[in-house]
């Protein structure tokens, strides 16, 4: 009779098993990041009325937080190349809870601001050193799939956390979604502590890397530029698409339901380029900036109505739902030896774009009509196909 001894096999099961239960900590870490970071797309009005401010105004709460975070994404990286990765992924995670809870307590807008502030550190920071972080937690033949699931984590809080934050603001108040996305990231935090292993760093990332890349790669170069034509676009009109809603005469209570279509709309629009990208990325990108040009312009023709208003936004899901894996995908199809730089210069150029487009869709909603972020926002979309179509991906 033959004995076979199962205990290294039962070892390494936990050991997988207690690697995917740290995946998952990391992916609700940075799906709490992203919601907090794009929340007051959701309740720029409700915020705006209790605190003072014009909706323009409002909308720096996307613009400082964006503009830091494209500035922290390579610094924090960085600075923190010597640390263990656990280390530095639980207190970013930890001061963004600690900030939204300030947001919600905040009795003055100056007093967000600088919390806002501190929610891009950890935005900036934790988005880029878990890019990589499935690599070190899982057996290889898993990893694309673990990296799959944390950047679905980005993905999901643009199409689906955003919208759920302004229903639960809607139903309590903004205060409340703010505190709800702060007590996430702590019970992140938690889970992190209690799953995650040590991450010592394998390789520092130094700032000779990233202009290195940048020169020397066409493929990442391109990448970058669509991102920020279609995240610049998207940003500038989104921002501002609950006061366009209210201005097309939609009852508030169904603005929320509308943005939970939205969300609705981009997890399908996530699941259809992540089968697409891999063997047509040119299409793909060309495709998703169509579908955010025709959901703007629709939108800007039509709003009146809550179905016809319905129908854009599903176009719109549809189209922004696929936007982070695909442009993922395209980075680190780009430069598949330098993942972590590439992916630094990708975190930045998003995190610059969702500013951006904040930023002049509030110059816009001052100085021209609160449409017209539409129309600008469906002209730079509409800028992408032709850069993607005749990109060349250089390796």
């Amino acid at each position: 009779m033959t004995i076979v001894d199962t205990r290294p096999a039962a070892a390494g099961d936990r050991a997988t098993a207690r690697g995917w239960l740290a995946v998952l900590a990391v992916t609700l870490g940075i799906f709490s990041l992203m919601t907090s970071e794009l929340l007051p797309v959701g309740l720029l009005t409700p915020v705006g009325s209790a605190l003072d401010v014009s909706e323009g105004t409002a909308g720096l709460m996307v613009t400082v937080p964006g503009l830091v975070a494209a500035g922290t994404a390579p610094l924090v990286t960085v600075a923190t190349g010597h640390v263990d990765r656990r280390l530095v992924l639980a207190v970013l995670i930890g001061l963004m809870g600690a900030a939204n809870l300030a947001s919600a307590l905040a009795t003055s807008f100056p007093v967000v601001l600088a919390a806002r502030l501190l929610i891009g550190i950890s935005v900036g920071g934790f988005w880029s050193v878990a890019g990589g972080i499935a690599l070190r937690l899982v057996p290889e033949r898993q990893v694309p799939r673990a990296t799959a699931v944390v950047f679905g984590g980005v993905e999901t809080a643009s199409v689906l956390g955003v919208p759920a934050g302004t229903f639960l603001g809607d139903l309590g108040g903004w205060r409340t979604a703010f505190a709800a996305v702060g007590v996430l990231g702590l019970v992140s935090l938690t889970l992190m502590v209690l799953l995650m292993p040590r991450v010592p760093p394998v390789r520092t990332l130094t700032l000779a890397d990233l202009p290195r890349v940048l020169r020397g790669n066409a493929g990442v170069r391109a990448g970058l530029a669509i991102t920020f034509l279609v995240i610049t676009g998207h940003f500038l009109a989104y921002t501002f698409v609950r006061p366009i809603l209210q201005a097309d005469g939609v009852d508030d209570r169904v603005i929320g339901v509308l943005l939970l279509v939205f969300g609705v709309a981009g997890l399908c629009g996530n699941f259809v380029a992540g089968a697409l990208v891999a063997k047509r990325p040119r299409r793909t990108v060309a495709g998703v900036a169509v579908l955010l040009t025709l959901a703007m312009v629709l939108l800007a023709l039509v709003g009146g109505s809550g179905t016809a208003a319905g129908v854009a936004l599903v176009l719109w899901g549809l189209g922004y739902g696929a936007v982070p894996v695909t442009f993922q995908t395209w980075i680190l199809g780009a430069a598949p030896d330098a993942g972590e730089a590439a992916s630094s210069l990708f975190v930045s150029t998003f995190n610059l774009s969702i500013a951006l487009g904040a930023f002049l869709g509030g110059l816009a909603v001052e100085s021209v009509a609160t449409t017209s972020v539409l129309w600008i926002g469906a002209a730079l979309a509409a800028l992408t196909p032709p850069v993607a179509v005749l990109a060349r991906r250089g390796h």
